[in-house]
């Protein structure tokens, strides 16, 4: 199923796209958080990159990310980075976590995942651990809802997406387990001998965070590419195979 081209989007649309404050908005903007809107006379238009990358903020936010350690994993992004991109980095920071921070009711819901849901809709996103419902409310993981609705927009079955789910939770818990094994042996052990002080230690752990998450990103992308050529190559093949025999 073809998505539709996000439309441009005015100051308050995107506010309430994103849940997010005038002024938190602009400061984000102001410190270079944010690109600055499309500009055309008086008006301030904002695009997908701009929603996604305040997704990615509130997803950093989070993780106990300091505001200092989310200005630098953001400058990491390129500037012309897609909306899918920054996605990619939100799918792999902290796939379905869950928290269930926001409370909102159906025609809230709808307007922040930017579409109406139908009862299966909520099915699939109540199954993917995003949506929570009681009574005529619904209990929102909203730093997630993006990432769910672009899946309830291919129109993968509710058994698909929840065996995605799976996977995600499986790996990413036994990444972030032995990653926290490595910095407790490798890592720890060498402070504790230089006797360095606790603010510095805190300070090298909020940047790890990004770093690895960074290394993470890139492992995937490469996964992909290199599983793309080599069913390519045996494709290849297979078709070479082929015409020999016939």
């Amino acid at each position: 199923m073809s998505q539709t081209p996000m439309p441009e989007l005015t100051l308050n649309e995107l506010v309430a796209r994103s849940g997010l404050a005038v002024r938190t908005i602009r400061f984000y903007t102001g410190r270079g958080m944010l690109p600055a809107p499309i500009r055309r006379g008086r008006s301030a238009y904002y695009t997908a990159d701009h929603l996604a990358r305040l997704e990615l903020v509130r997803e950093l936010q989070a993780h106990g990310f300091t505001l200092a350690a989310i200005e630098s994993y953001l400058a990491r992004i390129p500037q012309d980075a897609s909306p899918e991109t920054i996605a990619l980095h939100r799918t792999l920071l902290a796939p379905w976590m869950p928290d269930l921070p926001e409370i909102l009711a159906l025609p809230q819901l709808e307007e922040r995942a930017g579409r109406s849901l139908s009862q299966d809709d909520l099915d699939t996103l109540q199954a993917l651990g995003i949506v929570q419902p009681e009574g005529d409310r619904y209990h929102v993981a909203v730093a997630h809802l993006s990432v769910a609705v672009s899946i309830l927009d291919l129109g993968l079955p509710k058994s698909a997406a929840v065996a995605a789910q799976a996977i995600f939770t499986a790996h990413g818990r036994a990444i972030a387990d032995e990653l926290t094994e490595v910095f407790r042996t490798l890592v720890w052990p060498v402070y504790k001998q230089a006797d360095v002080p606790a603010d510095q230690l805190r300070e090298t752990v909020e940047r790890f965070k990004p770093l690895t998450i960074a290394a993470l990103v890139t492992a995937y992308e490469t996964a992909v590419n290199e599983t793309k050529r080599e069913a390519a190559a045996r494709r290849t093949s297979d078709d070479a195979d082929g015409i020999t025999t016939a």
